[in-house]
């Protein structure tokens, strides 16, 4: 019981500290572009190395055509959007 207590105000007590440096921060313009770009790189990395590895695989075995390709970029999306996600939520 008492761990429980102790575990619930940390997390009240990091909860006021977010909320105290928050009100302080005022975001300027280059930081709100540095976030965005760093969203855009996170995004963009894996799609890039799956088109790359796709292209690579389809080179190597004949009669794949672009099927490597396409799921790759398509993986490349899924983890790239999952980048995003998991950047902005522990950032927030």
């Amino acid at each position: 019981m008492e761990k429980d207590k102790k575990k619930f105000v940390e997390k009240i007590q990091q909860e006021v500290e977010k909320k105290e440096k928050a009100q302080k921060f005022k975001p300027t313009l280059l930081s709100q572009t540095v976030f965005l770009g760093t969203l855009g790189v996170l995004f963009i990395i894996p799609v890039i190395i799956g088109a790359y590895l796709g292209k690579w695989l389809d080179e190597k075995l004949p009669g794949y055509a672009i099927h490597w390709t396409i799921s790759f970029i398509i993986l490349g999306v899924i983890l790239g959007a999952l980048n995003v996600y998991v950047f902005i939520r522990n950032k927030i």
